[in-house]
């Protein structure tokens, strides 16, 4: 199980490959290791997040292998300068783990974002991420935002 200030698992903890491997994403992006976040997926991987059309992916194809990660990686989480993962609920049976969660994005002006979702990670038998799947809605989460008093 994770606890950390930028972790916060307040769901079942029970062992299972996919929810372990959601958490050892989690803890890569939160502490921006790149490097560590690679060994988390398999070469073959593919992330879409979020599912569908967005600004991270206008065809709406995913994110796939490593190359299409780092890309990835380099346009939607570098640019951020913290994140806060505060897991609700964990659902975990099969090779698949689907988490109910929030994640705080800060960014630099001190403006933060709240991103309700729930994440979906299908792991390899060798327990490494094969496809991790993100539902959420831009246009919500961009409804949280919060700007810090400029007073």
């Amino acid at each position: 199980m994770i606890t950390s200030a930028a972790v916060v698992w307040n769901a079942p903890t029970g062992e299972h490959p996919a929810r372990a491997a959601s958490q050892r994403s989690y803890s890569a992006v939160a502490k921006g290791d790149l490097d560590e976040w690679l060994t988390v997926y398999a070469e073959d991987a593919v992330i879409e997040d979020p599912v569908g059309p967005s600004m991270f992916d206008p065809e709406g194809r995913g994110h796939r292998g490593h190359d299409g990660i780092r890309a990835f990686w380099e346009l939607a989480i570098a640019p951020i300068s913290s994140f806060r993962f505060v897991i609700h609920d964990s659902h975990a049976n099969g090779n698949t783990c689907a988490n109910v969660g929030t994640i705080t994005t800060s960014f630099s002006d001190g403006s933060e974002v709240d991103t309700d979702l729930v994440m979906v990670y299908t792991v390899h038998p060798d327990g490494r991420v094969a496809s991790m799947r993100a539902y959420w809605e831009p246009e919500r989460a961009m409804a949280t935002m919060r700007r810090p008093d400029r007073g």
